[in-house]
């Protein structure tokens, strides 16, 4: 095929007949590749030596990153990229499946690395500009996925925690976008946390080489809870919030903690649900504490605790056996914990899915000037969380008051959170 003497911003997509195909939305992310370089990245970055499919290596990439996003999962589906004058449009050539292949086998592990250099600086000329966080705090979660197989002669795959044949990669997403930061592939038997914390320094030095000059935070869940992802958090200067195993030396801390210390917040289940106190007033769904932890033995990590404890729902069948259900992270944090936004100590979980979950949404966001107020009743100051979307109009009698005036979200969830207004007596 001739080099295209256009570019790819002058192409409209019109669907005006019943016989075109479904993939011209291709168009948009062909015009992305071509604005960020990345055929030229490739070309410049993966060496294949003298292996059989070194040649044209960008046009090869493209071809495999084209057919998967058209739906493709073998390499016999980038024949649909065959079809017509579809190359034409693409902005380069589509080899056929069987070169593909050729290309495909060549790879070996240090090959795959040097495909991490094409991703970091593909990540660097993405946030060129002002498109990146800048010297904005940043938040990065990190997760592991289940990438179920069914060919049982592939290479690598196994059977995990979940009992599912396939692989088990790790993913660093950006909190506030879901963008992928950076990805790495495993074994399907590799446990949660194998190969982590050599995976964050990768992606802390990628994201500071990308632009990203602010603080950098750390969310993951309780199969990262390791000294040795807490650890190169701290030697590379990240601020953590990570999910604690809720193992017998968390359990005696929590056991530990006195009744006072423990601050209600609000909760779906915290407008009458179990009765009222003393005072009269409704008696909280959920509340929060900290103390002082030395976590993974005594020579271990001095972090912070956070626990948030929930009173199960009157009449089922866990209010028999518990008082209250646990949930507790350690952070290196200075905020309270009950101004934080986004954690994953205080809020149910209710938008905002995380990039790597399949369980749907995740944590809410500050709150803005048209959230609703804090619920009837309750003797504390507005704090800065988000509601459920018409909680206010939907829960809240004739009788309410006014709402009380909106907390400032810039000053209220600026990085220095710890000035943020707390309940009495915290």
């Amino acid at each position: 095929m001739q080099p295209s003497s256009h570019t790819l911003d002058r192409l409209g997509v019109e669907f005006d007949d019943a016989h075109l195909v479904a993939n011209a939305g291709l168009l948009l992310p062909a015009t992305l590749a071509q604005h960020l370089g990345l055929r030229e990245v490739v070309e410049q970055h993966l060496d294949l030596g003298d292996a059989p499919g070194r040649a044209n290596v960008g046009d090869k990439a493209m071809s495999l990153i084209h057919s998967m996003l058209a739906g493709g999962d073998s390499i016999d589906d980038t024949n649909v990229l065959r079809a017509g004058a579809t190359q034409g449009v693409l902005g380069h050539a589509v080899l056929a499946p069987s070169t593909l292949g050729t290309f495909l086998r060549s790879f070996t592990g240090g090959h795959v690395r040097q495909l991490d250099a094409v991703g970091r600086e593909m990540l660097r000329r993405a946030w060129e500009g002002d498109r990146g966080p800048g010297d904005r705090p940043l938040t990065i979660d990190m997760d592991s996925t289940i990438c179920q197989v069914f060919g049982v002669l592939k290479q690598g795959v196994g059977f995990g925690y979940t009992k599912v044949r396939g692989y088990h990669p790790l993913l660093a997403t950006r909190a506030d976008t879901g963008e992928v930061l950076h990805s790495r592939l495993r074994g399907g038997s590799a446990y949660t946390a194998r190969g982590a914390a050599g995976f964050l320094a990768e992606t802390f030095s990628r994201v500071r080489h990308a632009g990203a000059t602010g603080q950098l935070t750390l969310r993951a869940d309780s199969g990262f809870y390791s000294k040795a992802v807490l650890a190169a958090c701290r030697r590379a200067g990240v601020r953590f919030s990570v999910t604690a195993r809720l193992d017998k030396a968390v359990q005696r801390a929590i056991a530990a903690i006195p009744e006072e210390a423990w601050v209600p917040i609000p909760y779906w289940s915290s407008s009458g649900t179990f009765g009222e106190d003393e005072q009269g007033q409704p008696v909280s769904g959920a509340d929060v504490a900290e103390i002082p932890y030395t976590a993974f033995g005594k020579q271990g990590m001095r972090v912070r605790l956070i626990v948030r404890r929930v009173r199960p729902p009157p009449g089922s069948q866990l209010a028999l056996f518990t008082e209250f259900r646990y949930h507790a992270l350690v952070t290196d944090r200075e905020a309270r914990p009950w101004s934080w936004r986004r954690t994953t100590a205080v809020m149910p979980r209710w938008r905002l899915s995380s990039a790597t979950s399949r369980k749907g949404p995740g944590w809410l966001i500050c709150l803005r000037d048209d959230s609703p107020p804090t619920p009837p009743g309750w003797h504390f100051q507005p704090w800065p969380t988000t509601w459920p979307a018409g909680w206010w109009t939907s829960a809240c009698p004739s009788s309410c008051p006014p709402a009380p005036p909106p907390v400032d979200c810039a000053s209220a969830c600026s990085p220095s959170l710890g000035d943020a207004p707390a309940p009495p007596g915290a």
